[in-house]
């Protein structure tokens, strides 16, 4: 379980053969193999962290998330798994990718940017005004939805301690709805 608040960005050192490996976050000593890890706001499982933080994606993996065009150099959000005791200051975000979206672009207004983003249609009903979505694993507030568009407005602290402000207007991003809402879906489903 993750928060949705992104502890460090760090780049991409290589991709190939279903491992990715991303440099290490400076500072940190205490990675255990077989813990869950949020790279942009996938759960992966620590596989080994000699020369970087090492992960094994699946085919499942690649085909759910926006993984498929990973490159060296790419920066990536990443959070570990929170820790009980510890302040909860995002959302409840499981890791588990239910879209991929894409990024449309953003405008500066006084100091913030709206970022645009269109989502899968079928994860639109899970979106509300003022509702917790996560993209590419920050906790984010969803203004104005429509069909199958919404804005996000970022705070600079955000856009510098994120990935965000490498997108570029088409770049796919992983969406995660927020659970609640599928489980009350669930709920009304099952009452009907």
């Amino acid at each position: 379980m993750f928060t949705g608040i992104i502890q460090h960005v760090v780049p991409v050192l290589s991709f190939e053969n279903f491992r990715l490996i991303i440099q290490a976050p400076e500072g940190i000593s205490d990675w255990q193999i077989g813990e869950s890890i949020a790279i942009n706001g996938c759960c992966l499982t620590l596989v080994g962290f000699k020369n970087g933080l090492e992960f094994d994606l699946s085919e499942e993996t690649l085909r759910r998330t926006a993984f498929g065009g990973l490159h060296a150099g790419q920066r990536m959000n990443l959070e570990r798994a929170m820790k009980v005791g510890e302040r909860f200051g995002g959302h409840y975000v499981q890791g588990h990718v239910d879209g991929v979206g894409k990024f449309l672009g953003s405008a500066a207004f006084e100091g913030s940017h709206e970022f645009r983003f269109q989502i899968p249609e079928e994860g639109a009903r899970y979106v509300i005004d003022k509702g917790s979505i996560s993209i590419n694993g920050i906790s984010l507030t969803a203004v104005e939805p429509l069909e199958n568009t919404l804005s996000i407005w970022i705070i600079p602290h955000t856009l510098q301690e994120t990935n965000l402000g490498d997108l570029k207007p088409g770049d796919p991003v992983n969406l995660e709805y927020d659970v609640m809402a599928r489980y009350a879906e669930k709920i009304l489903t099952y009452r009907a």
